[in-house]
């Protein structure tokens, strides 16, 4: 069965690989560009320009050089250390993830040195995915990249959702989150291409919304600061910035009235439902009856785990059956171990399924894994627990609940033979959970 859960969730990430998802969106044909419903007549384009950000960004520029080759004049895409593959015409730029470095401040300046120089006859594909929030920064005046480095820090640690998160961080950027990007593309005509790892996929949210109008407001990020009580954790200059900004001495970002958005034209291509689909089938392939429990899956990982639990134990449907649920929870972080939301929701679920199934018998498999192939600031997209990991937790004498206690799912997996190491995917549509029932 292990092998089985393995399977389904490879479908599953296969199914979301941008060389699947762009060619159904982009094509140069008869002297015309097609980028989703826009159509771009040799005669009326000046230049094409490609810019992207994400973990996927550069499988994404990749796929689009395949597709409209030497018909691309210029572009650049930032994506995270070792996610980068061979390109041609497009320029990679690696950063850092999920705290942003100098690298991540240095594309933001080349993406936006690009983009100042467009006409109104240029054509800009941006290539957005997850992970684009800390790929591509910039710092506002009187704000130092070390100072944006400890937001981001505090934001990771605290247990904020990612729209939380990404609220404050357009908040915290002069050119280029929240719709601001368009300012200085404008006025030229920007067609996205967009992954979600966002639950409900809002498009104003993902990467940090830099080509979609923004929703939110300085007193918006203001307030998730004091409800995090960061107020005295966060840098003198993050604070005087947001206080500018609520009084209006800085500009808010682009709002849906704005006349920048007349040219924009947002698609969105890949999402965790197309990945979960994916994996449904091949679960039916390999004979379970699958059931898609949800793609929202938010809340603290344990708690969340626990609760699934109790939902394996109440299922009376057909067997052996596989259940799927998609989204991405979150781990209030209290103690120093290792680990990321997947292994802890695995680690949670673990203790909770020893309990419900003492003997061991008819004990399904579960596995939680990430998309993109990472689990928090760890080399494995996830873990799984089957028998062989409750074989070797005895007979190492490990204690799954002290693990647990210490945030540290990562060294008790390790120990156990429960990783799920896939390396990067060069995709994001957050997380896949495969609960496999005998």
């Amino acid at each position: 069965m292990r092998n089985d859960a393995l399977k389904i969730f490879t479908a599953g990430v296969r199914a979301v690989q941008p060389q699947y998802l762009l060619p159904r969106h982009m094509r140069w044909q008869h002297q015309q560009l097609q980028l989703g419903e826009q159509v771009f007549k040799q005669p009326d384009l000046n230049k094409v320009l490609v810019i992207g950000a994400g973990k996927a960004s550069a499988a994404m520029a990749r796929e689009t050089e395949r597709i409209l080759g030497n018909r691309i004049d210029a572009g650049i895409i930032v994506t995270k250390y070792e996610h980068t593959f061979p390109l041609k015409t497009i320029q990679c730029i690696e950063a850092a993830h999920p705290v942003p470095d100098d690298n991540s401040v240095q594309a933001g300046r080349e993406i936006m040195r690009l983009l100042k120089n467009a006409n109104e006859r240029d054509v800009v594909i941006a290539l957005i995915s997850g992970g684009a929030s800390a790929l591509l920064v910039d710092c506002p005046p009187g704000i130092l990249l070390s100072e944006l480095q400890a937001v981001f820090n505090q934001l990771l640690q605290c247990g904020a959702t990612i729209e939380e998160m990404n609220t404050v961080r357009k908040h915290l950027s002069a050119g280029i989150k929240g719709g601001q990007l368009l300012r200085t593309a404008w006025p030229a005509t920007v067609v996205s291409f967009i992954l979600s790892d966002v639950i409900g996929d809002p498009l104003d949210i993902i990467a940090s919304g830099p080509t979609v109008a923004d929703r939110s407001t300085f007193a918006d990020a203001w307030e998730i600061v004091r409800q995090y009580q960061l107020t005295d954790k966060l840098p003198v200059s993050i604070i005087r910035w947001l206080h500018l900004g609520l009084n209006k001495e800085v500009a808010e970002t682009p709002k849906p009235d704005d006349p920048i958005f007349t040219k924009s034209f947002n698609y969105l291509i890949g999402t965790n439902r197309i990945a979960l689909e994916a994996a449904a089938a091949m679960a039916r392939e390999l004979h379970y009856t699958p059931v898609i429990v949800t793609d929202s899956l938010k809340g603290e990982a344990r708690d969340k785990a626990r609760e699934l639990v109790t939902q394996v134990q109440q299922y009376d449907g057909p067997r052996p059956a596989c259940l799927l649920l998609g989204g991405e929870t979150t781990v209030t972080i209290n103690n120093p171990g290792k680990g990321g939301r997947n292994q802890e929701f695995a680690l949670a679920a673990m203790i909770a399924l020893q309990q419900a199934y003492p003997d061991g018998g008819q004990m399904p498999v579960l596995l939680s894994a990430g998309t993109d192939g990472t689990d928090g600031p760890t080399n494995a997209a996830g873990a799984i627990v089957d028998k062989g990991v409750l074989q070797l937790t005895a007979q190492r004498r490990l204690s799954p609940e002290k693990y647990l206690t210490q945030n540290d799912s990562w060294n008790f997996f390790d120990q156990t033979g429960g990783h799920v190491i896939t390396g990067p995917t060069h995709t994001n549509v957050m997380d896949i959970i495969v609960v496999l029932i005998p």
